[in-house]
């Protein structure tokens, strides 16, 4: 390290307390309109979504919701005025983990393991924790991992998915922070 410059942790203590900790929980209700304009969108045509009578004859209560749409059913409205520089809203997931020292966020890779479908009228909620955070140093400089997980539940207790998601958090790009 050049004389003069001091060691300092990408990491504070306000962020480490956070891990294990719920950092967001948010409900919604499976819209069958919404979930089929989806998958239209994105040119899944799978009967399972639109045919009742299919989804049925393959052992299903009602049409099925796309199982990636998950997300998308418990996101609120953020006004972009409340966006952090980056894109990512203020309260909520990442949003609201303390890293003063990198404010730069991107993804790092996500994993979601589907148990169970959701049709239209179920309820689900998401409860969002920080399960890790470590720092790194890479060939483009220190960094920092944060690793989130989520459990997605219908209203009658079933956890119908579970998700883990890799966010990486990097200093300013002018910073020439060391970490220790």
């Amino acid at each position: 390290m050049p004389d003069g410059q001091v060691s300092v942790s990408l990491i504070d203590d306000q962020a480490r307390a956070q891990i294990g900790k719920e950092l967001d929980r948010a409900e919604g209700v499976v819209t069958k309109r919404d979930f089929q304009r989806w998958a239209a969108a994105v040119g899944d045509h799978n009967p399972l979504y639109f045919d009742s009578e299919f989804a049925r004859a393959h052992g299903h209560r009602d049409v099925v919701m796309p199982p990636m749409y998950i997300q998308h059913v418990t996101t609120g409205i953020t006004r972009l005025d409340t966006l952090r520089p980056d894109g990512i809203p203020q309260a909520g997931g990442t949003g609201a983990i303390s890293l003063p020292r990198c404010p730069r966020r991107m993804a790092g890779g996500e994993t979601i393991r589907f148990f169970e479908s959701a049709y239209p009228g179920d309820v689900l909620t998401v409860v969002w924790q920080l399960a890790g955070i470590e720092e790194k140093v890479g060939r483009s400089g220190p960094f920092v991992l944060l690793r989130l997980s989520s459990a997605h539940t219908r209203s009658d207790g079933v956890v119908i998915a579970e998700n883990t998601r890799v966010v990486i958090a990097r200093p300013p790009a002018e910073s020439t922070v060391e970490v220790s």
